[in-house]
């Protein structure tokens, strides 16, 4: 392996962590991230801090936990006195190339005024990256592109997404990005950075060409049942049509079919990128990190999408290989994982120092094959509702009115879960007795326990970018650097 490497971070949007064969599930074939789990080492329990799509991909890019970025929802700016993972490769002599999207807005102090167009989206390029290709929601230059294979433009992107089962697998959105990253990868000579982000398996439900055809409705298991006694954001979540999952059976079996023919349309494209990587005599020089920016609900609890406190809006695909560890390829850590600690992994792989402002830490130890003397042992996310709610506050309960307490915090341990929310109200399960999170943890002490634990992992993780330095000699010094808090 070169001393500098090649790096690839993939995300796969809306991929929710149990959907992977090589995980365990009886129904989605993922062989070619199955392949990459054995050459690499795959992150078992590994979360987003955050969703939808911007807050989310916000903590992925700068290692900063919510409460400290403030990317609260699709559309609010991200802070540009942040790091992020692209600046960190350009300052390493990397020219770190996008391929897909990254959903941040800009920092309206640094716009040319109300005239800007970058006040108008969310759908930014974040601040950093050179662009590949650009394919935010209308998707323009595969539409263009699909004009040219001589199919008819449906209009918009999201008719073209709804259609991709019309269309040959070849021609879908996921074979696109692709085919435009290996003509890129091609073109390379000296180490490179690349981002690919692909859309699927996100909505609309709708698999390309053979994909939507690759799974059978019946093979589907039923969803996790709403808890009888519920939350009253649950009850409100259960009520918005974009939230809640069809009620009748068929259509609901549908919906996963299409969802896990989207996996396997992607995961068809990565392997035809582990394909190009080794016919190009890069496979070994490339570090690999594939992660998600957040989960999907399939149903479960009654809702699709990506809402509230629910497990799986939070559990995502997580494998990283690194080269340069072989020894360790093949392991799966069962250790709690989190999207904050990628920019702090690939800071250490490029032979950089870890910004002050990362929440994470490095996942190094893990694919050496170490296990770190002090890691953390429960995982953390967010949830921010004020921008998804504003169209239902005239419905919305009381206490869900006002936009500070349209807010909750999760820590989520080995058996039990905590969820504060931002109205003073709050829940915890009991997930030893039962892991579907519909088991109220009955215990005082032990609830207890769990708040406490959250309020320190706060007072732990508090933005302190200026707090790790210290003036001294005539210039700034750093404080020794941490581990993963753990409580």
């Amino acid at each position: 392996m070169v001393s500098r490497p090649n790096v690839l971070v993939i995300t796969l949007d809306q991929f929710r962590g149990d959907c992977l064969s090589c995980a365990g599930h009886p129904v989605v074939r993922t062989p070619h991230l199955d392949a990459l789990a054995s050459s690499g080492v795959r992150l078992a329990r590994h979360y987003s801090q955050a969703s939808p799509c911007a807050p989310g991909r916000a903590s992925l890019y700068t290692g900063m936990y919510q409460m400290n970025h403030r990317v609260v929802g699709n559309g609010t700016p991200l802070d540009d006195r942040f790091d992020n993972i692209a600046r960190l490769a350009r300052s390493a002599g990397y020219d770190p190339t996008l391929f897909g999207y990254t959903d941040q807005g800009i920092d309206p102090r640094l716009s040319s005024g109300p005239d800007d167009p970058r006040l108008s989206t969310y759908e930014g390029v974040l601040s950093g990256f050179t662009v590949g290709v650009h394919l935010p929601t209308e998707h323009h230059a595969w539409r263009r592109w699909l004009v040219e294979q001589g199919h008819h433009d449906p209009g918009d992107g999201i008719a073209a997404l709804a259609s991709e089962p019309d269309r040959p697998a070849e021609h879908g959105v996921s074979a696109f990005l692709t085919d435009r990253l290996i003509e890129w990868l091609e073109r390379q000579r000296a180490p490179w950075f690349a981002h690919a982000s692909y859309l699927r398996p996100h909505p609309p439900y709708a698999a390309a060409g053979h994909w939507s055809r690759a799974y059978r409705p019946d093979e589907v298991d039923d969803p996790v049942a709403p808890a009888p006694q519920r939350h009253p954001f649950h009850d409100l979540l259960l009520s918005i049509p974009e939230a809640s999952a069809p009620s009748d059976t068929a259509e609901m079996r549908r919906l996963c079919a299409q969802y896990f023919g989207m996996i396997s349309d992607v995961d068809s494209q990565l392997g035809r990128l582990w394909e190009a990587l080794g016919r190009l005599g890069m496979w070994d020089d490339t570090v690999i990190v594939v992660t998600a920016d957040h989960g999907e609900q399939l149903g479960d609890h009654g809702l699709v999408q990506k809402v509230g406190w629910f497990e799986q809006s939070h559990h995502i695909v997580g494998i990283v290989r690194h080269p340069g560890y072989g020894a360790a390829h093949g392991r799966v850590v069962e250790a709690f994982t989190e999207n904050v600690d990628i920019i702090a992994t690939v800071a250490e792989a490029i032979g950089i120092e870890i910004p002050v402002q990362c929440d994470g830490a490095s996942l190094e130890p893990w694919l050496r094959g170490d296990t770190p003397a002090v890691w953390r042992d429960a995982a953390h996310w967010e949830y921010d509702w004020r921008t998804m709610m504003i169209p239902w506050l005239p419905d919305a309960p009381a206490q869900h009115r006002g936009l500070a307490a349209m807010y909750l915090a999760v820590t989520r341990t080995d058996t039990a879960a905590y969820v504060q929310f931002g109205d003073g109200t709050w829940l915890a399960f009991d997930l030893a007795a039962d892991s579907t999170w519909r088991t109220p943890l009955t215990d005082p002490a032990a609830v207890l326990a769990l708040a406490q634990r959250q309020l320190l992992w706060r007072g732990a993780h508090t933005e302190r970018t200026l707090a790790g330095l210290v003036l001294e000699r005539g210039g700034v010094g750093r404080w020794p650097r941490g581990v993963p808090w753990r409580a």
